[in-house]
């Protein structure tokens, strides 16, 4: 990285921080700037661990010195950070970007964002010549400033996000299934292509949405640090999965990573006997305070069902988008 290679990033920048490409060994103190920012936004149970983030770094196809820039200031200090990811097949783009709150107001948004936008336009290069490419960015809804920002670099808000949590404050009533559905101890080894084609089966009716390959969903899922398979709740049919609750601990509150419902088996209460045999499953283990991460717009009716179950929104985070390339321009 020179200043010749991102002019319109360094332009921004003081003399007394530099730009750079993260390596490796920068991985416990950007995970300590991201922890600093969420603790300033109001909610550090949506930061990273240094595991998590190695984790996401030794995804496929993912090169920390080349896909992430940070920025210190003149005692070395990491005060800014954001990582570019192509999400699928080089024309779903993504930016994950942060700035040390004592630090904001120089430049530094701006200079990182820059930075992700020409990475992003390089990797289009990659992308099918009659592809929409488009670049997206999500932020804290209360961050007035990354408003600002990213609608000053051609940015559009076109999604919401939020992060729903309940505590606990006595065990929660036992689930009830529908007739003829039960739950089986889930078995790495037996179930997990099982519930990796469930998985892509319920979600693709959700925005953004697209298949994963076995091989990055499963990197995804058991990679993690905090990986237990006794809080992964599946929901049996017969020999079908009807559904499932994928859960862990994470920054200190339980955690409803993923649950979803395949199609035939909406509409019957699954989805809820799922969420509160979850719940029950946390609180049996001392966790009372219980969180997931929904879009504010999801088409299923998830929103009703986590506030149903008496779940309320923590937090919420806007989702922004800028288009590098309209569908067919180079047709």
């Amino acid at each position: 990285m020179t200043k010749k290679t991102h002019p319109a990033a360094w332009a921004r920048l003081a003399a007394n921080l530099n730009l750079r490409p993260a390596q490796w060994e920068d991985l416990d103190a950007i995970a300590k700037l991201i922890y600093a920012v969420c603790e300033a936004d109001g909610d550090t149970t949506v930061a990273v661990t240094p595991e998590d983030l190695a984790n996401e770094w030794q995804s496929e196809g993912f090169k920390p010195e080349r896909d992430a820039f940070l920025v210190q200031d003149q005692e070395g200090r990491v005060v800014g950070f954001e990582q570019f990811d192509n999400e699928k097949d080089h024309y779903h783009l993504n930016a994950d970007g942060y700035v040390h709150p004592q630090f904001k107001g120089l430049g530094i948004g701006t200079a990182l964002l820059r930075a992700i936008e020409s990475r992003a336009r390089e990797d289009m290069l990659l992308a099918a010549p009659d592809a929409r490419v488009f670049l997206r960015s999500t932020i804290d809804n209360k961050d007035q400033q990354g408003h600002s920002l990213h609608q000053t670099e051609g940015y559009f808000s076109i999604r919401y996000h939020w992060r729903m949590e309940i505590t606990l404050q006595q065990a929660p009533a036992a689930a009830h299934f529908p007739n003829g559905i039960e739950l089986r101890p889930f078995i790495k080894e037996e179930h997990a292509v099982a519930v990796w084609q469930a998985d892509n089966e319920a979600f693709r009716d959700h925005w953004g949405s697209h298949d994963s390959t076995f091989e990055d969903w499963s990197h995804r899922k058991f990679k993690k640090s905090d990986f237990d398979p006794s809080l992964w709740m599946i929901a049996w049919d017969g020999d079908q999965i009807a559904g499932y609750s994928q859960n862990r601990f994470r920054m200190g509150i339980g955690w409803i990573g993923t649950l979803g419902v395949r199609r035939p088996w909406r509409t019957m209460g699954l989805g809820l006997a799922l969420l509160t045999h979850s719940f029950g499953e946390f609180y049996k283990r001392g966790t009372s305070v219980i969180g997931l991460g929904v879009d504010a717009s999801n088409p299923t009716g998830a929103t009703r069902l986590y506030q149903r179950a008496g779940m309320k929104v923590a937090s919420e985070f806007a989702t922004y988008e800028k288009e590098l390339r309209a569908k067919g321009a180079l047709k």
